[in-house]
This record gives structure tokens, C-alpha cells and sequence, in this order.
């Protein structure tokens, strides 16, 4: 080991949940090469479980919401992660929050690198007219160059993946599980209206999928309303569960390991299937694969994306929180039997 790389690094990345997912790739791979390293991860407590089968990685949790709340919750904070004996602060997230504790551990001697957003070039790729239109560095590289800043060499073009996990109790008995089985997931929900499916084109998807010779479709969300909404999708069909709301996160990523596919939006879930290996399939709306926000080893011929002809101004935005007049059914230049067909190589 080099004698001036740090010891004990805190990474700061505090939400959102794929964001979070997508430092794991990255974790996995310094705690391979350099398993000397001590590794805090300080996120909200429900993250946790992604990070539990890291050698070498603990995790802190934030509590922003309550007694970390504000700049005088933030230096208790700083005052409490102090007494871990940290040397090095990453932060992959670099919003107001991680600004204020990081620049309390530079003010301590601690050395700190950030995150480079790349919010030029995002704008860039996002302008309605004169758009630069090209691939941009992936959030999973962006992380990485932080580590380098400090002098680790990182590689992510071969990744170790873990192995599958047991299948949750709850879970096998409902779907009656068979080692012939072929588990398809199906998460079809995003935080924001453009990124997601019409949930009627959706159940065509599914309806042609439960079909096929000892498939079983497992739905996956979050929140009441999905988790409603996702019942009675479930309700019309023999072979598909829904699983939202049934499991906490850690045995959400065991059955998430079985997976032979995953099929998401440019949400989370997408996220957590990578980050375990899984052939991941996305589908993209107002957003696009070119902000960056690619699934992890996840290459073109897993991505579903609009017409761009038709769009022309796609990605409208980085996060697809805003809607353009004209652009409401981007996500019906994609059929179903497009992405049945997709998720077909994994039958």
C-alpha cells in the first residue's frame, strides 16, 4: 500500500436511492484492491443493506431529519463522525449539506475531494434547441475519479458481482417456487411521471410474459399508492406477485438476486439489479442514457429508448422532472412486443 493513500475515508452520498446503488459498483471494487482500507458510508439508515456484503465497509447513519437536522445537526454530526478517527472525506454528492460537513472536516486538516457533477455538460445535453447531443462520463466513473483524486487506481470494466442469496421465506412460499422457475421483475414505477410506462401498456408487457413456459413476473415499488396500484395488476393474472410493501430492503435485494431480468425505469430499482449482476433492461422517457445514469455494466442492447426522431428534444431534462408540451406519450413510441423481445434473451 502507498504510505500516502488514506486509511479510513468517509463517502458521503445521502440520497437518492439509485444514486446511493450506484456508489456500491465503485465501493466493492477500492475494497477489493485495497482491503487495508477502512470505508464509513454515511447515508439514511433504510440504505443500509446495500452495502452489507462489502468487506471493509461500515455505515453511518444520517439522521437529516432529526437531530442532524440544519447547520448546528450537521456540526453534531461532523462532531460525532470526528470521534472515528477519519483521514480522507469523498463526496459523491455535493449539495448544501455535504458542502457544510465536508468543509468542517477541511477546516480539521482533513483532506477532501468531490464529486465533478458535470453540470455544464448536462445542461448541455438537456437544452430544448442547440443541444449537444453525446455521451457524457457515467455517475458510476464520476465516483470513481473521486478515489482517484486521492491516488487509488480503480477499474471498473471488471466487476466481481456477489452471489445469489437464499430466497426470502415470504416471498418462495407465495410464488410456490420451483428451481425451473424463470423469475422476471418488473418495477414500474418512477419518481417522476415522464420516466414512467403507461401502466396499461404495461400490463400488455405483462400479460405476454406470464404466458411463457415457467415464467413468473414479481412487481416491485414502493408507497401505498403503488402498492394498490400494483395489486390489482397482480389480481388478473396466474403467474404475477406482487412483492411491494411485502419485504424490508435487505430481502428485497436476496429475491432481486434471483432474477434471471429485471425491467425498470430509470429509477432505483434498475439500480439495486445491477449493482447484483442482474441482466437489466431499461426503459427511458423525457430522460436518456447519454445524462450518465446507465445501470451498471449494463450495455445499448439493454437500453428501450423513444423516438427520437419524433422527439427530438429528448432528454428534456437530467432528473425528468419537467414536462414538455407535446412530449406527454414519448414512452407510446415504444411497444410492448419491443420490450417483451428485449426481455425474451433471458427466457
Amino acid at each position: 500500500m502507498k504510505t500516502n493513500l488514506p486509511k479510513h475515508i468517509l463517502v458521503i452520498r445521502l440520497s437518492a436511492m439509485g444514486d446511493v446503488a450506484m456508489t456500491v459498483p465503485v465501493l466493492r471494487e477500492v475494497s477489493k484492491n485495497y482491503p487495508e482500507i477502512k470505508i464509513t458510508v454515511l447515508s439514511r439508515a433504510f440504505l443500509k443493506p446495500l452495502f452489507d456484503d462489502i468487506q471493509n465497509v461500515s455505515f453511518y447513519a444520517a439522521d437529516v431529519n432529526g437531530k442532524h437536522k440544519g447547520a448546528s445537526g450537521l456540526f453534531t454530526l461532523y462532531k460525532e463522525l470526528k470521534q472515528l478517527n477519519i483521514d480522507a472525506v469523498a463526496d459523491l454528492h455535493d449539495v448544501l449539506r455535504s458542502k457544510i460537513l465536508r468543509t468542517y472536516f477541511k477546516i480539521g486538516g482533513i483532506k477532501t475531494f468531490n464529486i465533478d457533477k458535470g453540470r455544464k455538460e448536462k445542461k448541455a445535453l438537456t437544452k430544448h434547441e442547440n443541444k449537444v447531443f453525446k455521451q457524457l462520463k457515467t455517475t458510476h466513473e464520476r465516483y470513481a475519479n473521486v478515489f482517484r483524486s486521492f491516488g487509488f487506481k480503480i477499474d471498473l470494466s471488471n466487476p466481481i458481482f456477489p452471489s445469489k442469496q437464499s430466497l426470502p421465506t415470504i416471498i418462495s412460499e407465495e410464488i410456490h417456487f420451483d428451481e425451473k422457475d424463470i423469475l422476471i421483475g418488473i418495477a414500474p414505477f418512477a419518481q417522476h411521471q415522464p420516466k414512467m410506462y403507461p401502466l396499461d401498456q404495461m400490463e400488455i408487457v405483462i400479460s405476454k410474459l406470464e404466458k411463457e413456459k415457467n415464467v413468473k413476473v414479481l412487481l416491485f415499488g414502493g408507497g401505498k399508492k403503488e402498492v394498490e396500484l400494483l395489486n390489482k395488476v397482480s389480481d388478473k393474472f396466474d403467474n404475477v406477485y406482487n412483492v411491494a410493501g411485502k419485504i424490508k430492503l435487505k430481502d428485497e435485494l436476496a429475491l432481486i438476486s434471483n432474477l434471471n431480468c429485471m425491467l425498470s425505469m430509470d429509477s432505483g430499482n434498475g439500480h439495486f439489479s445491477a449493482m447484483l449482476g442482474i441482466p437489466t433492461i431499461t426503459i427511458w422517457g423525457a430522460t436518456h442514457p447519454y445524462a450518465g445514469f446507465i445501470p451498471f455494466a449494463q450495455n445499448e442492447e439493454n437500453w428501450l429508448l423513444p423516438d427520437l426522431e419524433k422527439y427530438p428534444k429528448i432528454p428534456t431534462s437530467i432528473y425528468g422532472n419537467k414536462q414538455v408540451e407535446g412530449y406527454e406519450d414519448v414512452m407510446l413510441s415504444i411497444s410492448p412486443e419491443a420490450i417483451v423481445n428485449k426481455i425474451k434473451k433471458y427466457i
